[in-house]
């Protein structure tokens, strides 16, 4: 049995943090250019471009006004790899982004699987969502631990196939700690819609995950735009 960790590569990109404040100064028939690091600035960023303060200032202007179209000119693609439970949560932003999965019905590869750490308990009082604490599953005996149903699921999903059964079908009895990998492209804005509710205390810690593992690439790409627009949610 596979075991793997979820993981965000950055495919491709498109726009900077230029990109977003042409797209705002364009309503004045205005175009702004990089300004360049000078040896006197930081000796190790000499020759990088740079925002100028009067652009920095024009993007932090958007962004705490709530003008939102100038940062959805931009794109930004990842691959994702993660369990079947986080991508169903994370699959409900739509708007803005195109999504792309694997699709079992077509790939009969050896599926891989995740298993957390620790398992979270039920959270405390008469909340129905979340978790707290930490529970001890292997403090009394039982019939079956995760790893063991995941090892017997396979068994099944293998024999299923041996016996000549489609994969779209041998597919339904693989459990939702079961690996799948998406693209998932969209905005700068998209994504810091996306990270802004998953940055949530109250979000599942395992699409908070991947929420930050976007967050930083996106902050890499375009890091007075994130900075602005993300405020107090990082």
């Amino acid at each position: 049995m596979i075991v793997s960790e979820m993981n965000v590569d950055l495919i491709d990109h498109m726009g900077s943090d230029l990109s977003v404040v042409n797209a705002a100064r364009v309503s004045f028939n205005k175009t702004s250019d990089w300004e360049y690091w000078t040896s006197e600035d930081e000796p190790e960023k000499h020759n990088q471009p740079k925002l100028s303060q009067q652009d920095e200032k024009l993007i932090r202007y958007l962004a705490k006004h709530n003008h939102w179209s100038p940062f959805a000119h931009t794109s930004i693609q990842f691959r994702v790899k993660a369990p079947i439970f986080v991508v169903r949560q994370l699959a409900k932003h739509q708007v803005g982004a195109s999504f792309n999965e694997v699709s079992r019905r077509y790939v009969d590869s050896e599926p891989e699987f995740w298993f957390p750490k620790e398992w979270r308990g039920r959270p405390e009082g008469s909340m129905k969502q979340g978790s707290s604490g930490v529970v001890n599953i292997y403090a009394r005996p039982k019939a079956y631990f995760p790893q063991s149903v995941c090892q017997m699921t396979l068994q099944c999903y293998n024999d299923l196939l041996e016996d000549g059964v489609a994969p779209e079908m041998a597919r339904m009895i693989l459990p939702q700690n079961m690996m799948t990998e998406w693209y998932w492209t969209g905005s700068l804005m998209f994504f810091v819609r996306v990270c802004k509710l998953r940055f949530d205390s109250h979000a599942q810690e395992e699409s908070r995950m991947i929420a930050k593992m976007i967050g930083k690439v996106c902050q890499e790409l375009f890091p007075v735009s994130w900075n602005c627009l993300m405020g107090e949610n990082q």
